[in-house]
């Protein structure tokens, strides 16, 4: 069965694909079994990050329709945040993309965090290379705007574009050091407005300390999407990004983004058969003489 389901997503079956991302997302029996058989792909993973407000859906969306008029194929993940109600997407970017939802080259999958921190999807890892296997010409990623543990995207992305704004002048002098980090884009959005060209010299500026840690100076490009201006200047960067990183002397990126998913993926599934409510229940059954650190001592004995 899964044999099948592999060969009709590598033959750009779309309903395949939707199919065993639910299958995936939903853990259901032996769904790992997909996962092993699949090939080896070195497509690159684009990661749109930033703060909420920053425009990351208009730009993913200006970039869709770049990317289309080139006659590209495109596979997209959106995570939104969860409903509270039923964990489920509030499917924002069904809105701002809605365009695209019914265009053969475009495939658009909205995920919910699921209450995950890091502003990605708990099974974003596996999901995103199941459409390694698919003929996309690009995967991006759009995550949740949550900010400081939004890093998380850099362990799944080839590239990680950050999107800010001009107004965020004060929040970039105390920008979170993480998010600053993982850039290999930034981006001003909407930079018609005032005083972008100073932010944008504040930015580059800042950034200037942080070279010596990467293999080049980090772009700084001026984008509005909602008028598509600054987006080829964007997809360019990004393309002359990922051939470099396909190079053996960017191999070591490209191990260290492996490691980053097998720890995440042993720290899941070692983390598997932890139970909140059955921890609640002998928490509770201690009373007064209970201790944290002799209750995580004795915990592997009771299992």
């Amino acid at each position: 069965m899964w044999q099948q389901y592999l060969q009709q997503i590598q033959q750009g079956d779309v309903k395949a694909l939707a199919r065993c991302i639910s299958l995936v997302e939903n853990e259901v029996t032996d769904y790992e079994d997909l996962l092993k058989i699949l090939p080896p792909s070195i497509m690159p993973v684009i990661g749109i990050t930033g703060p909420p407000g920053a425009g990351k859906s208009t730009l993913v969306d200006a970039l869709i329709g770049l990317m289309v008029m080139q006659q590209k194929k495109v596979g997209i993940l959106c995570v939104d945040p969860s409903s509270p109600f039923n964990l489920g997407a509030l499917l924002g970017d069904r809105i701002r993309m809605s365009e695209w939802y019914n265009n053969p080259n475009v495939f658009i999958r909205s995920l919910a965090t699921r209450g995950s921190l890091g502003g990605l999807h708990p099974k974003i890892i596996e999901i995103s290379d199941l459409l390694k296997a698919a003929p996309f010409d690009y995967i991006i990623v759009e995550t949740v705007g949550v900010g400081q543990s939004e890093i998380e995207i850099a362990g799944l992305a080839d590239v990680t574009i950050v999107t800010v704004v001009p107004e965020a002048g004060d929040e970039v002098q105390t920008m979170k050091a993480g998010l600053m980090e993982i850039a290999d884009i930034f981006v001003v959005n909407k930079s018609d407005r005032p005083d972008a060209d100073l932010f944008v010299k504040n930015l580059k500026t800042m950034l200037a300390p942080a070279f010596h840690t990467k293999h080049a100076e980090i772009p700084v490009i001026k984008t509005i999407a909602s008028q598509k201006t600054g987006i080829e200047e964007l997809l360019n960067a990004v393309i002359k990004l990922t051939d470099n990183n396909k190079q053996p002397t960017t191999n070591d990126r490209r191990s260290w983004l492996l490691a980053e998913k097998a720890y995440h993926l042993i720290q899941q599934k070692r983390m598997f058969d932890v139970n909140k409510a059955e921890l609640k229940n002998k928490i509770e059954a201690e009373g007064n003489k209970f201790n944290l650190y002799q209750f995580i001592q004795n915990y592997q004995q009771w299992k």
